[in-house]
This record gives C-alpha cells, sequence and structure tokens, in this order.
C-alpha cells in the first residue's frame, strides 16, 4: 500500500510542478507580450508627438512670415489652430503614456511652445507685451528646435534606440537647425533713423 501511494504521490508531484512551471512561463510570456505592446504603444505616442512638436513649430514660423508680409487671412489662422490643437491632443496623450524621463523633456517644448504662441497671437491681434515684436518672436520660435531634438533623443533613449550621451547631443544640434541669423535678419526692424 505504500509503494502505491508513494507512486501516486510522486505523480501528483510531477503534475504539480510541471503545472507551475507551466504557468510561469505562461506569466513570462505575458510580460514579455505587455512589455512589446507598451513599447510600441510609446513608440507611436512618441513617433506622433515629435511630428506634432515640429508641425506646431513649423506653423509658427510660417505665421510669423504672414504677420510680416501681411494681415493673416482665416485660413492662416485656422491653419496655426489646427496644429496647435493637433499638438495639444498629443501632448495629452503623451502625459500618460511617457515615463518621467521623456516628460520632462517634452515638458519644456511644450512649455516653449505655448510661449511663443501667446506672442504670436498677442501680436496678431495688436495687443504685444512690453518687448514682444514679431523678431522676438521669430527668436523665440527658433529656440524651440534644440529643444524638441532634445526630447526626441529622451524618446529614443527610452525606446533603447539610441545610447548618445548628452555632450554629443549638444555638439550636433546648432547644425541641424540652421543659422539662426539668417531666421532673424527677416525680422529685423525697419532703420527708423531720419
Amino acid at each position: 500500500m505504500a509503494g502505491v501511494a508513494g507512486t501516486l504521490g510522486g505523480a501528483l508531484l510531477t503534475q504539480r510542478g510541471a503545472e507551475k512551471a507551466k504557468r510561469r512561463e505562461l506569466e513570462m510570456a505575458q510580460t514579455l507580450q505587455e512589455a512589446r505592446e507598451s513599447r510600441e504603444l510609446r513608440r507611436s505616442c512618441y513617433t506622433e508627438l515629435h511630428r506634432d512638436a515640429r508641425q506646431f513649430c513649423t506653423a509658427l514660423s510660417r505665421h510669423l512670415y504672414v504677420m510680416r508680409d501681411r494681415t493673416p487671412g482665416d485660413e492662416d489662422v485656422q491653419a496655426l489652430e489646427s496644429a496647435k490643437d493637433t499638438y495639444r491632443d498629443r501632448w495629452s496623450e503623451a502625459l500618460m503614456i511617457a515615463p518621467d524621463g521623456v516628460v520632462a523633456p517634452a515638458r519644456e517644448v511644450n512649455g516653449a511652445l505655448n510661449r511663443v504662441y501667446g506672442q504670436v497671437k498677442r501680436l496678431e491681434q495688436g495687443n504685444p507685451r512690453s518687448g514682444e515684436t514679431l523678431r522676438s518672436a521669430a527668436e523665440a520660435q527658433h529656440g524651440v528646435w534644440p529643444l524638441i531634438a532634445d526630447m526626441r533623443e529622451a524618446m529614443r533613449r527610452d525606446l533603447g534606440v539610441t545610447e548618445a550621451s548628452a555632450a554629443d547631443h549638444v555638439a550636433e544640434t546648432p547644425s541641424h537647425y540652421g543659422d539662426s541669423t539668417a531666421v532673424l535678419r527677416d525680422f529685423e526692424e525697419p532703420d527708423r533713423t531720419p
């Protein structure tokens, strides 16, 4: 009787051990799948946030040039508002998905874009704050590009795409966004000396 009980008990222990191993294997597979899905969700969000931030920044630049050359029409205003709204929606999504290491530089971009947008709208409405000119708005808008690059690098690090050091990035940033003096020449104040 003891031999039969030992044989049955051994079989039962083996079966339970196999079930535990199978359960652990399924849990590990599920954890890996969830990590892949999370990474893919972040990658998609980051791609869209980066694109929409760039498009909003470009729309601000375009709007400044329109304001320099003429009074913006309804379609000009609508193009800027559409870029802003699209970016705002993407920013809201990123706040729910991105880790702190990405949210911090993205918050810098968000603040800078909103400050430039505020300047542009005040100038457009003829109600600028002290010191606000097309040139100061163009300077501020041009200063957003390096912030967008910083945000992009944080996103790439989070996704494991790059491990470049911050020093490498700082060294390359100016060449990506052109000569700021060229942009600023476009918005020079006219010489008012008699």
